[in-house]
């Protein structure tokens, strides 16, 4: 049964904003989000691909761990990959995860768990060789990491070589780097004096002192370690469970929690957590919860991983810290997705160890379900130490212009903003979306970068060398406003920006250049329009033929196209109606953008039409994108996971764990050389 296109863009939209926040938070150290919006959009996309495995990528944040390291620092392969945990908010989750355990085990006896606080701070992984350290190296994607040696042989607590004996002769420790509380008041005092900027909390001055190109300002910076477990070369310690692990890491000179304890079952995770949570506000560092693991490290390798996150662990995350205070008004932020955020300005407060002037209403149900007004005392939440949220509205503090009539009406955007402030387009929100959006994605100031990087990325125009970095320096430059601007650009003015060679501005021109010449499903798709992906615009295409027919078709003639709803017409047909887009796409078409007539649908020749495909390991010839583009350009489907529903998988070298699961399922196993052949000749139905 194919999934819906709404669901299928929606888990693209969670992948790719779920990509964006790990990149934030992983490798440039801001945050933009809190932790439990983060987890918000994690949960929804691990619910949809479980309800729908078809949607399951390779490249699922669900599947890996953070972002890539920084080109700045050199990538460090991990001997063993540094997975993240599950979190659990709830007693009942905490309980669901021991049941779990106990299941897996076959075991209806209390399970030892080991228990500790949960670091707020970086995690690294340290090697040594034959006790002394070599490397170490921040968790990056969790299979690769950034290498930043020199920065962690200035901690003095990182023993450089291991006490004692016993040690394997190649270690990794596994570890977080943080800012005791009172070391980073001390920080911000030094900063203030000086007039640098204060940071925000001890976890983000902590990442950003370590991740120095400069060691000398990381050996400036008072930065701590503890040590948690361990990665390669744990196989060969003999020891028998955590507990044990942590032992000998204190016995070779690690620092370790002392607050760490074995406890049995649920009563004893709970009351731990309880424990810890009394005691938070008084440890010398920051925690944002507790860790459970199964004690005995056999009862570890039977529970095993899922592809993220072992099986045997998990996190027990502490609720986020609130505080009062008045609302001084309600503006709008316009997202780089053209998403339309209310945002409450607030009477200063200090809650979660910073000031908080703004908070996050999420979206208009939010602001209505909450009843936020103008003047009213809220509820502020800092969650995650990052984006403050408002929580609810204490009403009987609302102010009143008598005893019963509120003194603000209730907020409505539309009759605040009815256009987008940015721009002047029109906001326009989806019958069953809760978020309203700027319909100028090709016009609007916001959504500029986004839109062009979209525009230029290789499944759309293929503009090669038009990367994120050059994006923001022409539209800073005021250079390029709209994706029509691109085709007036010469090697003269590229050759002026920074970083870019005469060489590379004519590289760069030829590919803008070339894309001129494009197909009409790949153009559809380049214009980013909501909800519309390759998919549907090669169906679009298909169906009208030309674009003057599909600008023009009303939601009626729009719902004829496979898979187009209410949803997505409605999508499309605000899309070209508003002024804005339509004049830059006037502008691309008079740039010399062109394509072939598009056959008529009932001509395609679709030979793999009905059938879903998997792809695994590495082809001899085709990249894995070409090998998912010729196979849906010929109307199958590649699916991420396979399932019995799975009609071929597709095996290159160093295939894993999806060809065991092809083989086990009894599904056909072919190579590059059998899909190429099955692409020319067609499959019997």
């Amino acid at each position: 049964m194919s999934v819906p296109a709404a669901i299928q863009e929606r888990a693209a939209w969670l992948r790719s904003e779920i990509e964006r926040h790990n990149h934030a938070y992983y490798v440039l150290d801001a945050p933009t989000i809190p932790d439990v919006e983060y987890d918000r959009l994690f949960r929804e996309l691990q619910a949809l691909e479980h309800d729908h495995p078809t949607l399951m990528t390779v490249d699922s944040p669900t599947q890996r761990v953070g972002a890539a390291p920084l080109k700045a620092f050199p990538p460090l392969a991990h001997g063993v990959p540094m997975l993240s945990l599950n979190n659990a908010f709830e007693p009942a989750e905490v309980e669901a995860f021991d049941q779990r355990v106990r299941d897996a085990l076959g075991t209806i006896v209390a399970v030892d768990y080991a228990v500790e606080p949960k670091f707020d701070g970086l995690a690294i992984s340290l090697t040594y060789e034959q006790g002394v350290f070599v490397r170490g190296a921040t968790r990056g994607d969790g299979a690769t990491g950034e290498e930043v040696t020199p920065n962690l042989r200035t901690l003095h607590d990182i023993p450089l070589r291991l006490r004692g004996s016993g040690w394997p002769a190649r270690l990794e420790v596994r570890g977080e780097v943080l800012m005791f509380k009172a070391d980073f008041d001390r920080l911000n005092e030094k900063q203030r004096a000086r007039g640098e900027k204060l940071f925000a909390n001890p976890r983000n001055a902590a990442a950003g002192s370590l991740r120095q190109l400069d060691s000398r300002i990381t050996a400036a910076r008072p930065l701590s370690f503890f040590a948690y477990g361990v990665g390669a070369g744990g196989e060969v310690l003999g020891a028998a469970t955590h507990g044990e692990v942590l032992d000998r890491l204190a016995a070779w000179g690690f620092p370790v929690a002392m607050e760490r304890k074995i406890v049995q079952g649920v009563r004893g995770l709970l009351g731990y957590f309880d424990e810890i949570g009394q005691r938070r506000a008084q440890l010398p560092y920051d925690i944002d919860g507790v860790v459970y693991k199964v004690n005995r490290l056999d009862w570890q390798n039977t529970l095993g991983f899922v592809s993220r996150a072992p099986r045997f662990a998990i996190a027990h995350k502490f609720p986020a810290e609130e505080a009062m205070t008045t609302v001084l008004g309600i503006d709008v932020q316009v997202g780089r997705t053209g998403a339309i955020t209310p945002v409450a300005r607030l009477q200063p407060v200090f809650v979660g160890g910073v000031t908080v002037t703004n908070a996050t209403l999420h979206n208009e149900d939010e602001v209505r379900r909450k009843d936020v007004r103008v003047d009213d005392t809220v509820i502020v939440r800092r969650a995650g130490d990052v984006i403050p949220e408002v929580v609810s509205v204490v009403i009987e503090k609302r102010p009143m212009r008598d005893l019963v009539t509120p003194l603000h009406d209730p907020w409505s955007l539309l009759r605040h903003y009815p256009v987008c402030p940015e721009c002047g387009s029109a906001i326009v929100r989806g019958a069953d979306e809760a978020v309203a959006r700027c319909s100028g994605g090709l016009f609007c100031p916001a959504q500029r970068k986004q839109a062009l990087l979209h525009f230029a990325a290789r499944r759309a125009m293929d503009i090669e060398g038009l990367g994120d970095k050059l994006v923001d320096q022409l539209v800073d430059a005021g250079l390029v406003h709209t994706p029509a601007d691109l085709y007036r650009l010469d090697v003269a003015t590229l050759s002026s920006l920074e970083r870019m060679a005469e060489k590379s501005a004519n590289n760069l021109v030829a590919a803008i250049d070339k894309s001129r010449q494009t197909t009409l499903a790949r153009f559809i798709f380049a214009l980013g329009i909501r909800n519309v992906g390759e998919a549907t615009a090669r169906d679009l295409a298909r169906h009208f033929g030309d674009l003057d027919a599909l600008m023009a078709a009303d939601s009626d003639a729009l719902q004829a196209v496979p898979d187009v709803g209410p949803v997505v017409a409605a999508s499309i047909a605000a899309f070209f109606a508003e002024a804005h887009n339509r004049e830059v796409i006037r502008g691309l078409l008079e740039a010399g953008i062109s394509w072939s007539a598009e056959p008529p649908a009932n001509e395609n020749v679709q030979p793999l039409a009905g059938k879903t495909f998997v792809l695994t390991g590495t082809l001899p010839t085709l990249k894995r994108d070409d090998a998912k583009a010729m196979i849906e350009a010929a109307g199958g489907k590649v699916a991420g996971s396979v399932s019995k529903k799975t009609d071929y998988v597709v095996a290159g070298e160093e295939a894993g764990s999806k060809l065991e699961k092809a083989v086990e399922l009894g599904v056909t196993v072919i190579d590059e050389a059998a899909l190429i052949e099955l692409l020319t000749q067609g499959v019997n139905a």
